[in-house]
């Protein structure tokens, strides 16, 4: 009998990065798989188009998935999500339609964890700065760095990377401090506080709050007003927790002494521009989960939820379960 087949959209040049050689060939195993030819995000028309006849869709992080995609893909049984964040997946259009949306669980704690301390010592001893400056061959006047021991860092929701930095900031002797209005930690050695005692008291400010509608812009003018002249602030959550302007301008007068951003509301959720080439900032391209095992979680994760679809059971990571009628029927036949 013959494999049914599944889409993979993940435009051409991210397929190795974002999926991998491992879980390809693992999917290959159990499916007959269509790849996206194209160096650019599908739009709804080419994902409609390419989706005929595939039972399964494996998402790409930025794939738009909107009603009329499922309104128009009578055979597809689940979207896949090889991501956490599924905000751009229409999951009451698939619903109405019995599709199954699936995510992925994280497993870029570690890695986005590494990323928020190298940025913190990167901020505290001018790292960017000076290598910059002796890049572009000035007479670069050493500066006085601070140390992260000792310092007080707060971090704005303690999920699973917020525990991670915790740690690690520990290790570093570093005081912690948490704001997280639906976790209160185990851990006695952190304190856990308001989020304007928290902003008041750190030296440097993690956002790590999940997005959502109660998180939009809770970065802004009145939360910055809230932090030391020389603390720092660093996002490696969602660009929506953060006002850009508000930012932008507490930079511009020296409310903070700096900010380092792996997010932001320009494409991909990378940081914008005009942040990004501010001199108190350091910048990266949303590449702080971006290391091969925190990829390779995802993706091979992926294809478990994948073949326990192409056999009629719902696998974990499912969202709507309730209303995956396709795979529901298919599972009683």
């Amino acid at each position: 009998m013959a494999l049914p087949t599944v889409l993979v959209t993940h435009p051409r040049q991210r397929l190795q990065t974002y999926f991998g050689e491992q879980a390809l060939t693992d999917l290959h195993q159990v499916a007959r798989v269509k790849l996206n030819p194209d160096d650019h995000d599908w739009s709804t028309a080419e994902l409609i188009e390419a989706a005929q006849g595939c039972a399964v869709l494996i998402a790409y992080r930025q794939t738009v998935l909107d009603t009329n995609f499922f309104a128009a893909v009578p055979g597809l049984l689940a979207t896949v999500r090889c991501a956490v964040d599924i905000r751009t997946i229409d999951v009451a259009a698939a619903s109405r339609e019995g599709v199954l949306v699936t995510r992925a669980s994280p497993g870029f704690g570690p890695s986005v964890a590494e990323w928020v301390m190298g940025v913190m010592i990167d901020l505290s001893r001018h790292i960017t700065a000076a290598s910059l400056a002796y890049r572009q061959g000035q007479t670069v006047e050493p500066r006085m760095g601070l140390e992260l021991r000792g310092a007080c860092l707060g971090i704005i929701g303690y999920g699973e990377i917020g525990r991670h930095v915790a740690r690690l900031a520990q290790a570093f002797g570093m005081r912690v401090c948490v704001h997280d209005p639906y976790v209160t930690p185990q851990d006695r050695t952190l304190q856990s506080l308001g989020l304007r005692e928290l902003m008041a008291c750190a030296d440097h400010v993690v956002c790590l709050a999940p997005a959502s509608a109660e998180t939009e812009k809770l970065i802004n003018a009145q939360t910055l007003s809230w932090m030391k002249n020389t603390a720092f602030f660093i996002n490696a959550s969602r660009g929506q927790l953060v006002d850009e302007q508000a930012l932008l301008h507490a930079l511009d007068h020296g409310w903070l002494a700096g900010a380092a951003l792996d997010v932001g509301l320009a494409a991909d959720q990378m940081p914008s521009p005009e942040l990004a080439r501010h001199p108190r900032v350091v910048a990266t391209p949303h590449v702080g989960g971006l290391t091969p095992p925190a990829m390779a979680h995802q993706a091979l994760e992926t294809v478990v939820q994948t073949a326990a679809i192409l056999q009629g059971r719902m696998p974990h990571g499912a969202v709507n379960p309730d209303h995956a009628q396709r795979l529901l029927d298919r599972a009683t036949r």
